[in-house]
């Protein structure tokens, strides 16, 4: 299985061009995937659906949006989220609001995890979530890395412990995306914290070893933050860790503020794939 993660910035690049196109030509420059992640895609009114847009741009994929922000402007619908693309079977699709406590004067905005189970070949059922979490908060940001943690666990509870006539439950998950976090900081401790039952590990680490993960925003320019920084991840559960093949991020694409990255899993050394129900 192949992925690709990246905070899209609206398909906006840093010559300041809105192309979705773009922004499918630099994933699918970066791997082949059967599973595109994207974060901040718009949906902002006639002739401005992203998600429409990059699903033409996909055949033989379906494409999932789910809205963070959906609100309305002088009569005019405006959304704004994350999207999953995916040419694998899907069993299963959630969107969840992440929590978003008050934080007086700070500016913020609300956050998702969209969730898609697909039925991959060889590994099988696979829990799929990617998400963005917010970026001035740090209230805010801590407690949605919480919650994506416990989220997890509850969906790996539940196939643990499936309900009556349930199917195609996955143990295993994928969790990627922009935490707005660098490694070593709370909100990203609080994603990877350890669990007996199932922990949420940074793949990075898994292929390359000590070597820091390269910078995945403000690379190419300073706006927002004084040095580039490692904010998005792949994190992957125990029962795919030895599934991991290769990860990389993309240093040179100036299509978003944000650089893309990619995920490679395959068959372990037995062959055999993740415990699944």
């Amino acid at each position: 299985m192949k992925l690709v993660t990246w905070n899209t910035q609206s398909c906006t690049g840093l010559d300041g061009r809105v192309s979705p196109q773009r922004i499918v030509d630099g994933a699918l420059a970066l791997a082949d995937f059967d599973v595109l992640c994207l974060q901040e895609i718009s949906d902002d009114g006639p002739g401005a659906d992203q998600a429409a847009d990059i699903a033409q741009r996909l055949p033989g994929f379906r494409v999932f949006f789910g809205a963070a922000q959906d609100s309305f402007e002088d009569g005019r619908r405006r959304r704004f989220g994350n999207l999953v693309a995916t040419r694998l079977p899907v069993a299963r699709l959630q969107h969840h609001p992440l929590p978003f406590p008050a934080d007086a004067g700070t500016e913020s905005t609300p956050r998702m995890c969209t969730v898609v189970t697909v039925l991959d070949p060889r590994l099988g059922p696979v829990r799929v979530m990617t998400t963005h979490l917010e970026f001035y908060s740090q209230r805010q940001r801590l407690a949605q890395a919480r919650a994506l943690r416990a989220l997890h666990l509850e969906y790996f509870d539940q196939a643990r412990s499936p309900p009556r006539d349930a199917r195609q439950l996955a143990t295993e998950a994928i969790l990627c995306g922009d935490f707005n976090s660098p490694p070593g900081s709370e909100a990203y401790a609080a994603v990877a914290e350890t669990s007996e039952r199932s922990t949420l590990r940074d793949a990075w680490p898994l292929v390359h070893g000590d070597r820091p993960q390269p910078p995945t925003f403000c690379v190419h320019e300073q706006r927002y933050l004084p040095q580039p920084v490692a904010f998005d991840f792949f994190f992957v559960t125990d029962g795919l860790k030895d599934h991991v093949r290769r990860i990389d991020v993309d240093g040179a694409s100036r299509a978003s503020d944000h650089q893309p990255v990619a995920l490679e899993l395959g068959p372990g050394a037995g062959g055999a794939g993740p415990g699944t129900l």
